[in-house]
C-alpha cells in the first residue's frame, strides 16, 4: 500500500432499509496527514526547556490550585506530577509513583548492562 493512497480511502454508502438506518456517510474520508507528519522531524525538548516549562506551570498553578506540583526527575527524565497537602507538605499522591521511578531506573541500568555484553561480544 502506498501511503500517499491513504487520504484517497472512501467508505461504503448504507443501505437504508427502515427508519432507523444510519445517517448518510460521507463518500470520502477526510485525508489523513500521517505522511506530511512523518516527513516533519519530531523536535525533542532539552532538559533545560522541560525544567523551564516545569517551573512555568508550577508557578501558573501556584495562584489556582495549591496542591498540585510538577517536577522532574533527573535520573529518568520522566515528568512526575504530585498532590500535595501544603499545610503538612505531605505527598497525597504521586504519578508515577515512585516506586515505578525506581523500576525504572534499575530497567535503564540492566538494558545498560545488556547493550555492554552485546557490544563485547561483537568486538
Amino acid at each position: 500500500m502506498d501511503i500517499q493512497s491513504i487520504g484517497n480511502i472512501t467508505t461504503p454508502t448504507p443501505v437504508q432499509t427502515d427508519g432507523n438506518a444510519a445517517p448518510p456517510v460521507p463518500k470520502t474520508a477526510a485525508p489523513v496527514q500521517t505522511a506530511e507528519a512523518v516527513r516533519q522531524a519530531a523536535t525533542v525538548p532539552s532538559m533545560e526547556q522541560l525544567s523551564e516549562a516545569v517551573k512555568n506551570i508550577n508557578k501558573a498553578l501556584e495562584t489556582h490550585s495549591q496542591d498540585v506540583e510538577f517536577a522532574l526527575d533527573s535520573d529518568t527524565e520522566k515528568v512526575v506530577i504530585k498532590v500535595v497537602d501544603r499545610g503538612t507538605g505531605k505527598v497525597l499522591r504521586q504519578m508515577p509513583s515512585e516506586e515505578a521511578l525506581q523500576i525504572a531506573k534499575a530497567l535503564d541500568a540492566a538494558m545498560d548492562k545488556v547493550h555492554g555484553v552485546l557490544i563485547q561480544q561483537k568486538a
